[in-house]
Formats: structure tokens, sequence, C-alpha cells
């Protein structure tokens, strides 16, 4: 693939108005808002890729020694955010899963940009320049999917 001295300029150009943008616009924690240390924030990333697991199973997928995956596993169970629950199929597993306050957190923080104020700074904008900003968006993400990484669904609305 060669590189042109346009794509290459857009680039640049995009990376300082996305910045610019992602300063503006992204997401603040409230305050007292909980925080999850990285190690906890992969176990819950994993289970939430994977489904339930025993202990064992986190710890072989985590490359971390047992002790360390239930201290962990331990800490997010008393913050509520993981459950554990009987194998349906084999009563002596014990299976750690993601409670519904942790889909909520894990969802939150998929959020980069703060939803509220993009509304607001969206309801600016014309029709036309909505509708222009979503397609270039979309066709980016498409032309990413060259690479190998697949776009987000699109929206129906």
């Amino acid at each position: 693939m060669t590189r042109t001295g346009g794509d290459h300029a857009l680039a640049l150009r995009f990376t300082e108005l996305y910045s610019a943008l992602y300063l503006r616009l992204h997401r603040r924690r409230a305050r007292g808002e909980a925080r999850l240390t990285s190690q906890q924030w992969s176990v819950l990333q994993h289970l939430s890729l994977t489904g339930p697991l025993t202990i064992t199973e986190c710890t072989r997928h985590l490359g971390r020694a047992q002790s360390v995956v239930s201290a962990i596993v331990d800490g997010l169970e008393r913050r509520e955010l993981l459950a554990r629950m009987r194998d349906a199929r084999d009563r002596r597993r014990v299976l750690v899963w993601l409670t519904t306050h942790a889909e909520e957190v894990l969802a939150r923080e998929r959020q980069v940009l703060d939803v509220a104020r993009l509304t607001e700074v969206a309801g600016r904008l014309r029709a036309a320049d909505k509708k222009a900003l979503l397609t270039g968006m979309l066709a980016l993400l498409r032309a990413s999917e060259l690479e190998g990484r697949p776009a987000v669904k699109e929206s129906k609305r």
C-alpha cells in the first residue's frame, strides 16, 4: 500500500481533531465512582468474553497464580461485581460470573465519551452535518476492516 501526501495530511489533521474532541467530550468519572485495578478489569473483561469459569480456569486463561486470581475474585465479589454459583452440570464445580452490576460497570467503562455532553453538542449540528459525521466515521471503520479489524454494527437510526 502506498501512502499519498494527502492521506498523510488527512491522518495528521484527523488525529489533531480527534484529540481535541476527546478532551472536550470524554467521559469523566463521577465523584466517588470506584475505580477498578487493571487486574480486576482484566478478570471482568475476560469473563464477559468467555462466560462463567472456575477459579482454576481463570488462572489458566490469565496466566496468574491461583492465589492471586482468588484474591481478585474475592475482592470483586465483595464489591458485588462477581457471584459464585454451582455448575448445573457438575455440582462439585463452582463458577464465577458477572453480576448485573458488573455488566452495568463494564458498559459504562467502555463508553469513552460522555453521552449527555455529546447529545448536547450534537443538538447544535444541522441534520446534514450529523449524517455526514456518522457516514464518515462508518467509512473509516469499514476501511479499517481491510486490516482484519471488524467494524461496529451499523445502527438502523
